[in-house]
């Protein structure tokens, strides 16, 4: 049965919540980003404004100072434009920043942002009638029309009766002085533009959990989906290499811990580090206690070191055991000899450092068969004529 006809009752997976984040698919609230910026921008200005409206009146007494010298230069006037142009972009320039910045801290603090240049990018699919008629009559689009007409009402309530208690109040202002008068209307402003904001705060922190609810019933799966994906990411040749490629890593890198144990390593002087251990009253041939390659070995050869357990360069031997001996497992029976014949060197080294012996020769060169190491080259075979 295809997937599109089964009830999508999934959440979504974490692989698909990852896809729909890097499509740029995300829960965004307006009312959230709508409350930012109004809500920053009024108190940035709100907090600047005296101290911007000082300024300003300062440049603006400037601009309308004129004296003789003045006028005998005109290319002056075109100066002072500059002039207050000059001072009114660094008193708005940065408050516009500021309101940028806010209005970004609240859209990462509500986890609405997504690097993605998907949603930028051309789409003939959007072009089409039928997505678009169809769109129209979505649960998202049912909720933004009921959302909007609720804020409407509810701002149009609150200000209704903000100007119906302040109405004769504002007939009052031409009989103050024109100080007073500029002050109690901007107390005014300030208490209703902050009675609307209440509002429009109220509704963004309702939007919020409405907005990631219907991404989240966007994105949920039928059961068809769930096993597809399963299959597919499981079924990837490339992800199960990955995968055991990351936990060989991971276990080679705990099996450093096992290396004080160990009664010799055996090194390939740079790339690779084999920790064999026996005891032949539980173990039925040796076994591998720790192996690895580049840092891994170099770390496994500085452990064995820093224990005194005995290092041997017998690089033939160690790309071998490297190569076809499991972790915590028992060598190979082909290297059986091999094996035995560096073991016999460390016990009769042992030996003689204790006293209990003489001290041997030259390491013996390990019989290992050639084609147990990934380096042996097989020399092709001439036709005899």
């Amino acid at each position: 049965m295809d997937s599109s006809s089964q009830d999508k009752n999934l959440p979504a997976t974490a692989q698909r919540l990852k896809k729909a984040r890097d499509d740029g698919q995300v829960p965004r609230s307006k009312d959230l980003s709508n409350l930012t910026v109004l809500g920053g921008g009024s108190l940035l200005l709100l907090a600047f404004a005296p101290a911007g409206f000082e300024k300003l009146r300062t440049a603006l007494q400037n601009q309308l100072r004129f004296d003789n010298a003045s006028l005998q230069q005109p290319g002056q006037m075109l100066q002072r434009l500059v002039d207050g142009f000059s001072h009114g972009l660094m008193l708005y320039l940065p408050l516009g920043l500021m309101v940028l910045a806010v209005a970004m801290g609240a859209t990462v603090a509500a986890g609405s942002y997504a690097l993605s240049t998907k949603p930028v990018m051309p789409d003939l699919s959007r072009l089409s009638l039928i997505k678009g008629f169809g769109r129209l009559f979505s649960k998202q689009q049912v909720i933004d029309i009921l959302k909007l007409s609720g804020v409407t009402a509810v701002v149009g309530f609150v200000a209704w009766q903000f100007i119906a208690s302040h109405v004769e109040l504002f007939g009052t202002l031409v009989m103050q002085p024109l100080e007073s008068g500029i002050g109690q209307l901007g107390s005014w402003i300030v208490s209703g533009v902050g009675m609307l904001l209440l509002v429009v705060a109220f509704f963004a922190f309702v939007d919020v959990p409405i907005q990631k609810f219907l991404h989240s019933s966007q994105l949920k799966m039928s059961l068809q989906e769930v096993k597809q994906e399963h299959k597919e990411s499981e079924g990837d040749p490339q992800m199960k290499s990955q995968r055991r490629a990351r936990q060989r890593e991971m276990a080679q890198r705990n099996s450093v811990g096992a290396v004080p144990k160990a009664d010799l390593v055996v090194m390939n002087p740079t790339h690779y580090a084999v920790a064999i251990r026996y005891d032949d009253s539980s173990m039925n041939a040796p076994r591998v206690v720790a192996k690895g390659a580049d840092l891994i070995a170099m770390k496994i050869r500085d452990v064995a070191k820093a224990h005194n357990v005995p290092v041997l360069q017998s690089p033939m031997l160690a790309r071998a055991l490297y190569a076809h001996a499991e972790l915590d497992g028992e060598v190979p029976s082909a290297l059986y000899t091999a094996v035995a014949q560096v073991l016999a060197y460390v016990y009769q080294l042992k030996a003689a450092l204790k006293g209990q012996g003489a001290m041997p020769g030259e390491m013996p060169v390990p019989q290992v068969p050639p084609e147990l190491d990934p380096h042996f080259k097989k020399t092709p075979s001439k036709d005899v004529e």
